[in-house]
């Protein structure tokens, strides 16, 4: 008798645990379902997706970082479900926020765009987060194409140039002379004079076509000439 009474209350509690642990699975799920974790990730992938092409395709500084464009992603992806957890539980928000104020980032950031280009990221992820799955598209799109506008009128500039050239004291005067007739925009950078001859950088503006190079070296006195691609301060 007493082991039968036994038996039958740890059969009560593990059907009661039993229930109690389903219980608390399922409200896991109560306002965050599987299926809209998915949904939202997708969503996020997309979007990310589309800001590191945008980056690819509108970046114009000297080295292209692919690991950057995927970041951008990553940052995406990463800010969708933390919004989606924290929406819609105050307190789980102000932790959250508490805890991410402690976070400090040593990476430095070479262009002010890239920097943009990260908040444009973060705030994907919060609207996709809120579910505002159209907002978030329509943003994303309007984003890209006033960037794509924006790289396209200020493309159609010339490409910004450094003329490194080293030469002998008796040349100058030609070199000055062949810039002043193929080169509408140009700034003396920094002039070299050694005993062995002089050295000049020269910022230039040039179209693609335009072969400075060779019409320098063909200039008597000059030893070489170098051009090099630079990033102004503007990003151009």
């Amino acid at each position: 008798m007493f082991i039968s009474t036994a038996f039958a209350s740890g059969a009560t509690s593990l059907v009661k645990s039993d229930s109690d642990l389903s219980a608390y699975f399922l409200s896991q799920f109560e306002n965050l379902t599987p299926l809209k974790i998915v949904i939202g990730l997708a969503m996020g992938a997309l979007v990310g997706l589309i800001i590191a092409f945008v980056y690819k395709q509108c970046y114009r500084g000297v080295l292209y970082s692919p690991t950057f464009a995927m970041t951008l992603m990553m940052l995406t992806l990463i800010t969708t479900p933390v919004v989606m957890c924290i929406k819609s539980d105050i307190a789980l928000s102000m932790g959250m926020v508490g805890a991410l104020s402690i976070v400090r980032f040593r990476t430095a950031v070479k262009d002010p765009m890239d920097t943009a280009y990260m908040f444009w990221a973060l705030t994907m992820g919060i609207l996709l987060g809120a579910e505002l799955f159209v907002h978030a598209l329509a943003v994303v799109l309007g984003i890209s194409i006033i960037l794509f506008v924006m790289t396209f009128v200020r493309f159609r500039n010339p490409n910004g140039y450094l003329l490194v050239v080293h030469y002998d004291d008796y040349a100058e005067t030609e070199i000055t002379q062949l810039l002043r007739r193929t080169v509408k925009q140009r700034k003396l950078r920094s002039k070299t004079v050694t005993r062995s001859g002089a050295e000049m950088t020269v910022e230039v503006r040039l179209d693609s076509k335009q072969d400075l190079v060779s019409a320098v070296l063909n200039i008597e006195g000059v030893h070489d000439a170098t051009l090099v691609a630079c990033q102004t301060e503007a990003g151009q």
